[in-house]
């Protein structure tokens, strides 16, 4: 009798719970309410600024990687980005001779600039121009063209590649394009696509840099005289710092929050953040003076005006666009994140890895070449590795924004990572050419790179705020499927409406969270071995695609529990947040570099370089995950998520030396492995060039190393002994004139030992470096 008692109990308490589930307007009241009341006075509101940089990107490919299951027949849809025609012949013709019209020493030591002839050729060939279109005189090239050509003027110069890129990046040309009237359109695009306009944005200051929604430079919406009128207007204070091409600009992006207190525009007083074009001759505007970042020749600086009276028309898009700067700044920043800093860096470190790697063939020590130890091999390894990763990175994100897309989580992603990255490769190749490296001059040819990567570290959003604050924290509330709609159900002023919405979105969520959960730890039992991969991929990589699975669906339940559970205060978890992000950007950079490796044809020679970038990408990963879960607040929450995430512990090591051993060796000798590595780099044919130098000497070291065994046997045979000049300078002409060469062999041996001794060469100076008598001229304006 009881045991029947019982069961109808237990089924009519599995009733009335299966009736509060499945019943919505029960669910609602009973369930749906209270919780929704809470969560509206948990959840901060959210500002204005806020509001606007959320609703400003689109979401991409890493919505994928947060629903816990990856489509990667998507992935593997998006086009493979391309060149057309003009645009190659524009990359290897005319990008190739700007190269070619700068030399970075010059630049940087003596003229403290480009040369004119660079400066007029660039403008002449529309370089400043290449986002514009061809209606307005410009090449309307591809953000991927436009990349490719960044990445190429990237090896050679600095200045050259910045001068270039501001233009086509965040700046008057672009918010002129999207937000511009007519007559703005009609009156500065042909003059920036000819380059008779040289343009700045200024939106830094020094009281609000990476808080840029801060900024104090104010306008005053008020009457005054314009070209000898009175018209409606505003008077604009700003002190503006780090500003690229300002010293040099004839029109000046200018952004500032602008307020009308006498209600000229309507009621409001505080209109926004406003974005407005100012001639650099403009009464007031104060531009010309320069910055000096860390030997970068692109010319930074200040710009200031005080009570500088302008015209409403010199607003963006005219007096209806004022107080929507924010809001355009958002909408475009993608493009700097997505095109120009991927693109410098990217240049940088495939200049670095072909120059390094055959650097390190050609020097020798201990009568091995540098490339062939394994300390150097190690750092080879990271260098070859991390640029196909990089450059995998560059392209897919170019790629999106030529789909339409605003991606700015990815962005974020691929800026501080390629920028990171691209760090980590220039101090490898520092380490291995050593005092090469540390002495400036003509023949050095990494040592300015060395200088100048806290730059890119620096622009565009610290990295440090960008990795704590922008690519978890943006891209948890853009990117999850419930996340969003829960805060703005949450935030609707009708409330009915408001309840129905989070009721809809808030058990969505719940079901979200407990499926990627026993995804998460089935997934981790099995070891992801029985994922199915929907998608037609080379058999080689087929276990990273499982692999990354399982790191979607451990990662979409890691970040619902620490929302969870650290609630409000997740906002200022920096550390967390940042290692959520982590975890979060090593699945995109794995994706990206699975996408590179189908892309190209599934290049046998290049799968060591995919291989240890992802297996490299999965330890950082595993590494992130323990940094979150070690650091749990809630200790029992934190043992739980490691048993479901790793219940056999750590499946995931450093990548194996064997392999790395592979990747270092495609470095160190001509193939095409090497070449598709490094496919953009400017690489001059002369010897007296010091990358030049190197790729002759390369090929004259392979000449060399079978007539040098000859020679190394005989010496161990004890042909030389007793000669002094037997060493390892020397040691050649001993060998031929003891016919152990011939004369054809050490005329090969000659040649080499010629280009040898180039490549190591270093420069020396006059002891007071010619200072007293330097002469070396001051940038100027260079209006047309």
């Amino acid at each position: 009798m009881f045991d029947s008692i019982g069961m109808l109990l237990g089924v009519g308490a599995l009733l009335v719970v299966v009736l509060l589930f499945v019943v919505r307007p029960l669910r609602r009241a009973l369930i749906t309410r209270p919780i929704f009341a809470t969560y509206r006075s948990l959840l901060p509101q959210m500002s204005d600024t806020e509001r606007e940089a959320l609703a400003a990107g689109t979401v991409w490919w890493e919505g994928e990687l947060f629903r816990g299951r990856p489509d990667w027949q998507k992935l593997h849809a998006y086009p493979q980005p391309k060149l057309t025609a003009a645009e190659q012949s524009f990359l290897d013709n005319e990008a190739a001779t700007a190269c070619s019209l700068v030399d970075e020493w010059q630049v940087t030591h003596e003229l403290y600039d480009m040369p004119d002839a660079a400066w007029r050729y660039i403008k002449e060939k529309g370089f400043l121009g290449m986002i514009i279109p061809k209606a307005y005189g410009g090449l309307e090239f591809s953000a991927y063209a436009h990349s490719q050509v960044i990445t190429r003027l990237s090896t050679r110069s600095s200045a050259l590649a910045v001068s270039v890129m501001v233009p086509n990046s965040l700046g008057p040309a672009e918010l002129l394009l999207h937000y511009g009237t007519a007559e703005q359109k009609n009156h500065y695009l042909p003059r920036l696509a000819k380059g008779l306009e040289i343009p700045a944005f200024a939106l830094t200051s020094p009281w609000a840099g990476s808080d840029a929604a801060s900024i104090p430079d104010s306008g005053i919406v008020c009457k005054g005289i314009y070209q000898g009128h009175e018209v409606l207007g505003m008077r604009v204070t700003w002190d503006k710092r780090y500003i690229t091409l300002a010293p040099l600009c004839t029109i000046l992006g200018l952004a500032f929050r602008l307020y009308d207190p006498d209600g000229l525009l309507g009621g409001k007083k505080d209109i926004g953040i406003t974005c407005a074009i100012v001639p650099y001759d403009h009464p007031g505007v104060e531009t010309g003076r320069r910055h000096f970042p860390l030997d970068a020749m692109f010319t930074t600086g200040p710009t200031r005006g005080k009570d500088v009276f302008m015209p409403l028309d010199f607003i963006i898009g005219g007096p209806a666009n004022a107080g929507q700067g924010w809001r355009m700044l958002m909408e475009c920043l993608a493009a700097g994140r997505s095109i120009s800093l991927p693109a410098s860096h990217v240049g940088m470190a495939q200049l670095t890895a072909r120059a390094v790697g055959g650097y390190a063939r050609v020097r020798n020590q201990f009568k091995l070449a540098v490339g062939r130890f394994e300390g150097v091999e190690e750092a080879l390894t990271r260098m070859g590795a991390y640029t196909y990763l990089m450059d995998a990175t560059r392209k897919m994100t170019a790629g999106a924004v030529d789909l339409g897309e605003k991606p700015s989580v990815v962005s974020a992603i691929a800026k501080y990572h390629v920028t990171e990255r691209a760090r980590q490769v220039v101090n490898d190749g520092m380490d291995v050419i050593g005092g090469k490296g540390i002495c400036l001059g003509p023949s050095n040819f990494l040592g300015r790179a060395y200088q100048q990567t806290p730059i890119g570290i620096t622009v565009e959003g610290a990295n440090i705020l960008t990795r704590s604050l922008i690519i978890f924290g943006q891209g948890a509330i853009r990117c999850h499927p419930y996340l969003l709609p829960e805060m703005q159900a949450a935030q609707n002023p009708d409330s009915r409406q408001g309840l129905a919405e989070f009721d809809r979105a808030f058990f969505g969520h719940v079901g979200f969270t407990l499926r990627n959960g026993f995804r998460a730890l089935w997934l981790g039992m099995t070891g992801s071995h029985f994922v199915k991969v929907d998608a037609d991929v080379a058999p080689a990589m087929r276990r990273y695609y499982q692999q990354i699975t399982r790191f979607s669906s451990a990662f979409a339940f890691l970040t619902d529990i620490s929302l969870l559970v650290l609630g409000g205060s997740a906002k200022r978890r920096e550390k967390l947040s940042g290692r959520l992000g982590d975890i979060l950007s090593q699945m995109y950079l794995m994706s990206c570099t699975l996408k590179r490796f189908e892309d190209d044809g599934r290049q046998a020679a290049d799968a060591p370089l995919a291989h240890w970038a992802i297996w490299d990408a999965m330890y950082q990963a595993q590494q992130a995950f323990d940094g979150v879960i070690a650091n749990f607040p809630n200790r029992f929450v934190g043992a739980f998520l490691h048993r479901s995430i790793f219940p056999w512990g750590h499946p995931y090591v450093f990548p194996s030396d064997d392999l790395g051993h592979e990747v270092a060796k495609a470095l160190v000798g001509p193939s095409a492995t090497r070449d598709r590595l490094t496919a953009e780099c400017y690489l001059p044919t002369t010897e007296n060039e010091p990358v030049g130098a190197i790729e002759l000497a390369l090929q004259a070291t392979l000449e060399a190393e079978p007539i040098e065994a000859k020679i190394r046997e005989a010496e161990k045979t004890g042909r030389f002994e007793g000669d002094p000049r037997a060493n390892v300078r020397d040691i050649a002409i001993v060998a031929a004139e003891l016919g152990v060469i011939s004369p054809a062999e050490y005329a090969v041996m000659k040649r080499r030992n010629a280009l040898r001794d180039i490549v190591v060469r270093v420069d020396d100076f006059p002891f007071d470096f010619d200072v007293a008598t330097a002469n070396k001229p001051v940038a100027c304006r260079m209006a047309a």
